[in-house]
């Protein structure tokens, strides 16, 4: 007598298991084990192995997903990733919008930020530190360059990186000094500040030495 069968297999047989693919959320898991992976053990010391490990995947996924250690990083720091979104918009709130972004999500990271792990790095692996400090500023400077021109728009771009490094150095990594103990609110308020300075173009027609009393001042002597 033939065993009848079902659409699963034999009857009584447990139902064969399908094979989700859910490339998103690998995606997503490869992700947040990587933003862990960075900020404990620096990226010198965190592996695709170990990532792959925590977002239980294969290495093979990742690599298929990132290709490189390097652009899985990228990817996984949340400011490289949101730029894009955040810098679309009107230019006279841009310094706002970057100082805002950059002070909530560092408050809510709470030290464990893949780019302190890359500030912090820099003592230690200091030709890793800079290969990806240099692709996030291109990245970065991609994204800028889609609301800022004129002839020295990159200058101002890194001049915005210089600011957001130093205050993450100081209040997120040393966590010592008035930047540190300021409030929240406070700080993206300064910072909104100094970003406007960074990020408005220099009046080329002002050449040093062309304010009132500067001549005087460079040869030593006061104005009569």
């Amino acid at each position: 007598m033939n065993k009848e069968i079902t659409a699963s297999g034999p009857l009584g047989a447990a139902p064969a298991r399908k094979r989700v693919r859910a490339p998103e959320a690998h995606r997503e898991a490869i992700l947040a084990a990587a933003r862990a992976a960075f900020a404990e053990r620096g990226y010198a010391r965190a592996t695709i192995r170990e990532i792959a490990g925590r977002a239980g995947v294969t290495h093979g996924l990742v690599m298929r997903h990132f290709g490189s250690k390097e652009r899985l990083f990228l990817a996984a720091v949340p400011g490289t990733r949101d730029l894009p979104e955040l810098v679309s918009g009107q230019p006279g709130t841009l310094p706002d919008r970057i100082a805002r972004a950059f002070v909530e999500r560092m408050e809510r990271a709470d030290g464990s930020d893949p780019f302190l792990a890359l500030i912090r790095s820099a003592a230690s692996d200091e030709g890793a530190a800079t290969a990806l400090y240099t692709a996030m500023r291109d990245s970065s400077m991609a994204a800028y360059r889609t609301v800022l021109t004129g002839p020295d728009a990159d200058e101002r771009i890194d001049l915005v990186g210089v600011q957001l490094i130093g205050v993450a150095f100081s209040r997120y990594v040393l966590r010592s000094g008035p930047v540190a103990e300021m409030g929240p609110e406070r700080l993206v308020r300064y910072l909104t500040r100094a970003l406007r300075c960074a990020l408005e173009p220099l009046d080329e027609a002002e050449e040093p030495g062309e304010t009132e009393g500067s001549d005087e001042a460079h040869r030593g002597r006061s104005p009569s």
